[in-house]
């Protein structure tokens, strides 16, 4: 496994960009550029350059949920993390405690059976552990209907390394659409954070393309890095058949004879986080081929397994969780990952939902087109 330094607390990203200072927006944050173990710096707006036409950006659409809603049980406060749905209605819950500082810790001697009065008259029953890995989430029943109470009283769940709450506005993609039965993400698909509209438009304007997937993110563990649990998602047929294009386009591009003046390689398929891997992969099938795809999926991407379909990946950079590096390496392998990581860490790039990113391309000869800077 990819061995990583440990991330100092100051590189955390307390604020979101637009709140740095004056005239500031999302896209203000910088782009560490791997390609194998060549790194290069950039600001995310300098984007467009680095990629080319043909691209094709896969984004997750799902929106963020005010997922976190305080309760008692018995005479004690806690904070509970809705985290996913499922098809028999219950849902999968966290129960924290607060910590006095406007977070949560983790709560001990949570058991089948315990009850929890939610805000508004409602009532929330725990009832089995999630997985047999452990007992932070449990699946639970509710007496009301678990949205309204998250659009009357809920908010974002926010962890300690920020500086304050947010309004959930800040916690949406420029990607996200609602969804008609009112799922969502318990915590932001953060890699498109960046992206503003006038981005979308350049990218658009130069040639790339975007094919929109969704998968709803659940509760991760803020004290001990877990393996994904299953997540619901979605492939629609047209973004399998775009995705399917690019390939096919670029394998054609292959067989071409070289020096057929001056003609640049295929496109290339790209992930807008880990999330968007997840989806892609869990509908293509053993020959590569997307098929249009809806349900659960508990796949975990590693080396061992490898992608079938994902060429590169844009990221944020999160603490070294086994399940986010294990997917970088099956994407661009160890000594990229290690290479990446360290440069990061070196050139104090910020971490976490706010922060910075990581656009891991394939290694190949540079695009001709050419980005001013080298750094930001």
């Amino acid at each position: 496994m990819t061995t990583v330094l440990r991330v100092p607390e100051e590189l955390s990203a307390r604020v979101p960009a637009e709140q740095r200072g004056p005239g500031l927006e999302r896209d203000a944050v910088r782009l560490l550029v791997s390609r194998g173990t060549a790194v290069s710096h950039h600001a995310f707006a300098e984007l467009p350059c680095l990629l080319r036409a043909g691209d094709l950006l896969v984004v997750n659409t799902s929106a963020t949920l005010a997922a976190a809603v305080d309760g008692r049980v018995g005479y004690a406060r806690v904070v509970v993390h809705f985290s996913t749905r499922g098809d028999d209605g219950r849902w999968a819950v966290e129960l924290r405690e607060p910590d006095g500082n406007g977070t949560t810790r983790a709560r001990a001697g949570t058991r089948a059976k315990t009850a929890v009065r939610l805000p508004g008259g409602g009532r929330l029953v725990l009832e089995e552990p999630l997985s047999e890995r452990g007992e932070r989430l449990w699946w639970a029943r509710a007496s009301v209907d678990v949205r309204g109470v998250l659009k009357e009283h809920g908010r974002p769940i926010r962890y300690s390394y920020t500086e304050r709450n947010q309004p959930l506005s800040v916690y949406q993609t420029v990607f996200a659409l609602p969804s008609a039965d009112g799922a969502g993400s318990a915590e932001m698909p953060s890699a498109a954070r960046p992206f503003t509209a006038r981005l979308v438009a350049e990218l658009v304007r130069r040639g790339v393309q975007f094919a929109p997937v969704t998968l709803h993110t659940g509760v991760s563990s803020a004290e001990v890095h877990e393996p994904p649990y299953a997540e619901r998602f979605a492939v629609p047929e047209a973004s399998a058949r775009l995705i399917n294009n690019v390939r096919a386009g670029r394998e054609r591009h292959a067989v071409l004879p070289r020096g057929g003046g001056g003609r640049r390689a295929g496109g290339r398929v790209i992930a807008v986080g880990t999330t968007a891997v997840r989806a892609v992969e869990s509908a293509a099938g053993a020959d590569g081929v997307v098929r249009a795809a809806e349900g659960w999926t508990d796949l975990v991407v590693t080396p061992e397994r490898g992608v079938r379909v994902v060429d590169g990946l844009l990221t944020g950079l999160h603490e070294p969780e086994a399940s986010h590096l294990l997917m970088l390496e099956a994407v661009a392998g160890r000594a990229a990952v290690d290479r990446g990581y360290e440069e990061a860490l070196r050139g104090r790039y910020l971490w976490h939902e706010f922060g910075d990113v990581h656009l891991v391309l394939p290694e190949e000869s540079p695009h001709t087109e050419h980005c001013d800077s080298n750094s930001w």
